[in-house]
């Protein structure tokens, strides 16, 4: 299977740059999986397709302000770090830009609260940094960083909070879980109205997600590495759902990358916690999965890829043309599809 077979061309007008003023009013793509039939609704007509005893599934990670500007303590060379993965509690992986500056022992400096030694260069070129602070490390965070939006954003974001979900709730995230963007709390109460139960995951989402795949051959992609969790309670009320015949629907690649990790061969959750590099494609037999809710994904990304395992390939990449053909809005503040 080759990379190359998951392209497709979108014009770049079509990359939604800010998001819209409410979040429920985007546009809905229907896309039923055996048929490969659309429809055209807004996100908001969702419930109309939600049924009693289902159970959505949402990612309840929370942005970090990951970007942080400073500069080198020895010659104030200005210095940008994109926060990546925490790997014990004064340690980080990050990205550096320049990267040259940030050799094994060089510090930096963010402000006059923070201070960063590097201590190791890790894969990719990204470096493992100590910080030293005084205080909160996540309240010196909030008052320093900006939000680490996607590449392909080049407006500036005024309300911070618009790159979070409204059930956003354990820091971790350099990323947002974007499907679930389009959820307000008024629309989530009607959902639980009509009796779909909600059950939450935690997949703290990295900058790997944003990567398009750089091999020839699909098989060759090495997956990032994401920390997620499931609790004992979340895990009954899916496993419940599954059992009593409800569909298991996911909002999001990455609510569906943590249940289908976890998953036992029989489709069954437990409390669990831990890394996954699970990487979906065309091919995989789903353990748990039976609907996804889903925003529209970069070319050759293994997002596509992933959507594209649920649907099959020639469906997805139909879609995909007429959400073009359509003037769907795309990637983070995009429009959403809804497979079915």
């Amino acid at each position: 299977m080759k990379t190359s077979d998951f392209n497709f061309d979108l014009p770049e007008e079509l990359i939604a740059q800010i998001p819209l003023q409410k979040r429920d009013e985007s546009k809905l793509m229907l896309l039923n999986k055996e048929t490969g039939k659309i429809e055209h609704k807004v996100f908001k007509n969702i419930i109309d397709y939600l049924n009693e005893g289902d159970c959505l599934v949402l990612n309840n990670t929370r942005v970090l302000p990951a970007r942080l500007i400073g500069e080198k303590l020895e010659t104030k060379g200005k210095i940008e770090f994109l926060l990546l993965k925490r790997i014990e509690l004064d340690t980080w992986q990050v990205l550096v830009k320049p990267g040259k500056r940030a050799k094994v022992g060089t510090k930096f400096s963010f402000g006059d609260k923070l201070i960063a030694t590097v201590i190791d260069i890790a894969e990719e070129g990204s470096r493992i940094v100590r910080f030293e602070y005084d205080g909160l490390f996540e309240e010196i965070l909030d008052e320093l960083g900006s939000m680490p939006l996607p590449p392909y954003i080049t407006e500036k974001l005024e309300d911070k909070e618009r790159y979070q979900t409204v059930y956003s709730k354990h820091d971790g995230s350099a990323a947002a879980p974007t499907a679930g963007l389009h959820f307000t709390e008024e629309l989530l109460q009607k959902i639980k109205d009509r009796g779909v139960e909600i059950a939450f995951v935690t997949l703290h989402v990295g900058l790997g997600t944003f990567r398009p795949v750089k091999v020839d051959n699909v098989l060759d992609h090495k997956m990032h590495s994401e920390f997620y969790m499931i609790d004992k309670e979340q895990a009954d009320k899916i496993n419940k759902c599954k059992q009593n015949g409800g569909k298991v629907i996911p909002v999001g690649t990455t609510s569906c990358r943590t249940l289908e990790s976890v998953a036992n061969e029989y489709g069954l959750l437990k409390e669990k916690s831990g890394w996954t590099e699970i990487f979906i494609y065309p091919g995989y037999e789903f353990k748990i999965v039976d609907a996804l809710i889903t925003n529209f994904h970069l070319p050759e990304s293994t997002l596509i890829m992933l959507v594209g395992a649920l649907t099959g390939k020639e469906n997805i990449l139909n879609a995909y043309k007429v959400a073009v053909d359509e003037k769907y809005r795309f990637f983070s503040f995009g429009d959403a599809m809804f497979i079915k």
